[in-house]
């Protein structure tokens, strides 16, 4: 069974929760609420998020100050953020938005079908990562049992490594088929640098498992984390 990516949604009315629920309920994923920018971070803390939408104006601690702390913390920081707010000041206030490292700059009211279709991407998009962590353990796995046993290159199980090659085609031809189609629909600028990271990571990955292949030269290398 497919693990389901969690969605942060952060705002203190809870009629805007209520309303971003019903918009994102089509996805099928997690949706977990905070009513603050505390409340946010305290979430933070303990579970894996796929996107972050994180309303401005709140009182206390504002959007701008709690993208700020997330982007501090190094489990975090990567989390993607899009902004949602309820007042345009301007290309300032934007700029101001991005600058906090949000993704993405939302003001409402929005499209509902907008925003499903951009939180949508940021969750494939977790998932790969997912998926590829899964194969890094695998994989460092392997490398640890032959390591410990003084197990010679042309005597590793062949088997297993034609099945963490096999799955890893699959994610890298899922990434690719990620990639073409933000390409093909001008994606922003925050969910192509993610789909940029993935593929770098795939890279890594392959690059590691095709060392261990019988009569490769030379150790994997650095695996992704």
């Amino acid at each position: 069974m497919v693990q389901k990516a969690k969605i942060l949604l952060v705002d203190d009315r809870p009629e805007n929760l209520l309303a971003l629920e019903a918009i994102l309920s089509a996805l099928d994923q997690t949706l977990v609420r905070a009513s603050s920018g505390e409340e946010a971070l305290k979430a933070l803390l303990t579970d894996d998020f796929a996107v972050i939408l994180l309303d401005v104006q709140m009182p206390g601690m504002d959007g701008f100050e709690t993208a700020a702390h997330i982007k501090r913390r190094e489990r975090t920081r990567d989390i993607p953020i899009i902004f949602l707010t309820a007042i345009n000041h301007g290309p300032h206030h934007t700029f101001r938005g991005y600058a906090a490292g949000a993704v993405d700059y939302i003001s409402k009211p929005f499209d509902p079908w907008v925003l499903r279709a951009k939180v949508s991407v940021f969750v494939e998009l977790y998932m790969k990562n997912c998926q590829l962590r899964e194969q890094a353990a695998l994989l460092r796995l392997q490398l640890e049992g032959g390591g410990q046993a003084g197990v010679n290159r042309e005597k590793e199980p062949a088997g297993l490594l034609a099945e963490l090659s096999a799955r890893l085609a699959a994610v890298e031809e899922q990434a690719e088929a990620l990639s073409k189609q933000l390409d093909d629909e001008s994606a922003d600028a925050g969910a192509v640098a993610t789909a940029a990271h993935l593929e770098r990571k795939l890279t890594g990955l392959r690059r590691a498992l095709d060392a261990l292949e019988p009569g490769t030269a030379g150790g994997p290398a650095g695996l992704p984390s």
